[in-house]
């Protein structure tokens, strides 16, 4: 379930004797390579103890609606932002009646009602609660509101009884979740992307080179990987693992990204510009390093190859995507660089302290031709996500097909 890799998942237990599951779920989230934490109504304590449930997550168990410990005292604001995912297993008759009905009566329920994040939900509970109407409407009001519903299984249940209302399994659940990540919007298409900063050699041991950390083009590889594409990174010096489902191919220099992108880009059917490429190089790189004589030290630089425009003039190239760091005026900069590169999409986010470089959330304002959007700040592995959904949908407009059909120029 390489899917899942770098996810953050809320598991969210409501009361039931199905909760005894949990610890596996928990388990199994993380070997699958979820970051996970717990959330639990007051009568899920009843069934399993939130020390069982921080034990197996490695982190605190979340219960009380307004938490002294977290930001402002609202951690439920918090852990909605925070979540890629909400999986409520197990999912009570009472919960999801609450859930149904916009109730914020607890924790979990407020959670829920305050992200954005997909919601899944595997309900457990006796065979005749499931098979009630007030439950039936319920689960359809749910289902309308594109909450995904995993079960519930049919088997002998806790009470004695035998029927529908069994739990799902948790392979089966974490095979639900990963399912969530996985679009198939760009099945078929080659993409490739750079990331990263570059790196240009002064002398052996100094270079030019920026705050780049690659976590935004990184995000954004795996959320076109999950998208169903082929993908082709090409990243600069970072210390990122290189994501599942994707070739990387690793560079130093601006030239050597360029000379890498040029050798993918001939049958590339989008290409998103990510990484901070050095403008300029220094003209000489010595052979040996630079020694402390001189109270001041001229080094030349001379420009560097264009990246972004060399591939947005190509005669039917890919559709092209860049990336616009700035420190003032963001819009007018950014629509600058849309023109005079002739890129199809400019993603430009505001860099500085605490901002952009480095740090584990972002905003976007998205800008063509026709106009700009923002995409509000979240998490990078969300906001990418939204991002790529984005470039999904403006690729069919520009192909003028489903982008599943457009494969190849």
């Amino acid at each position: 379930m390489s899917s899942l890799s770098n996810k953050s998942v809320l598991l969210g237990v409501s009361g039931g004797i199905a909760a005894y599951k949990s610890p596996d779920l928990v388990r199994r989230l993380r070997e699958a390579g979820a970051e996970v934490r717990v959330a639990m109504s007051a009568n899920a304590a009843q069934f399993i103890t939130p020390l069982t449930l921080q034990a197996v997550s490695g982190r605190p168990v979340h219960h009380a609606l307004l938490d002294q410990a977290a930001e402002s005292g609202m951690g439920h604001i918090e852990l909605a932002r925070w979540a890629d995912v909400v999986l409520v297993a197990p999912a009570s008759a009472n919960f999801l009646s609450g859930l149904a009905h916009g109730a914020a009566s607890d924790l979990l329920t407020t959670v829920c009602l305050a992200t954005t994040a997909p919601i899944v939900v595997a309900p457990a509970m006796n065979q005749q609660m499931w098979s009630n109407t007030a439950t039936r409407d319920n689960i359809q009001l749910l289902s309308r509101r594109d909450i995904t519903i995993c079960g519930p299984a049919t088997g002998d249940q806790a009470c004695g009884e035998t029927g529908p209302g069994r739990m799902q399994d948790p392979h089966e659940l974490l095979a639900a979740v990963a399912a969530v990540f996985t679009t198939g919007g760009l099945a078929g298409n080659k993409v490739v992307i750079t990331a990263g900063p570059t790196w240009e050699a002064i002398d052996p041991v100094r270079a030019i080179t920026n705050h780049s950390s690659g976590k935004m083009g990184y995000a954004i590889a795996q959320a076109v990987a999950e998208s169903g594409a082929e993908v082709v990174l090409v990243s600069g010096p970072t210390a990122l693992a290189a994501p599942h489902g994707m070739r990387r191919v690793d560079v130093v220099s601006a030239r050597e990204m360029y000379q890498a992108v040029m050798d993918e880009i001939d049958d590339t059917d989008v290409f998103i510009g990510v990484a901070a490429v050095a403008d300029y190089r220094p003209s000489r790189n010595g052979l040996q390093k630079i020694k402390k004589h001189a109270e001041r030290l001229t080094v030349e630089l001379v420009k560097n190859p264009d990246i972004l425009a060399t591939v947005a003039a190509l005669p039917n190239g890919p559709y092209t995507v860049g990336f616009s760091a700035e420190t003032e005026a963001l819009e007018q900069h950014a629509r600058e660089k849309l023109m005079s590169k002739g890129a199809d999409l400019i993603a430009a986010n505001e860099v500085g302290f605490n901002k952009g470089f480095g740090v584990d959330d972002n905003a976007l304002l998205l800008l063509d031709r026709s106009g700009s959007m923002t995409l509000p700040r979240m998490r990078k592995s969300r906001l990418a996500r939204a991002l790529v959904d984005e470039i999904i949908r403006r690729y069919a407009e520009h192909s003028g097909q489903d982008p599943r059909q457009a494969h190849r120029h």
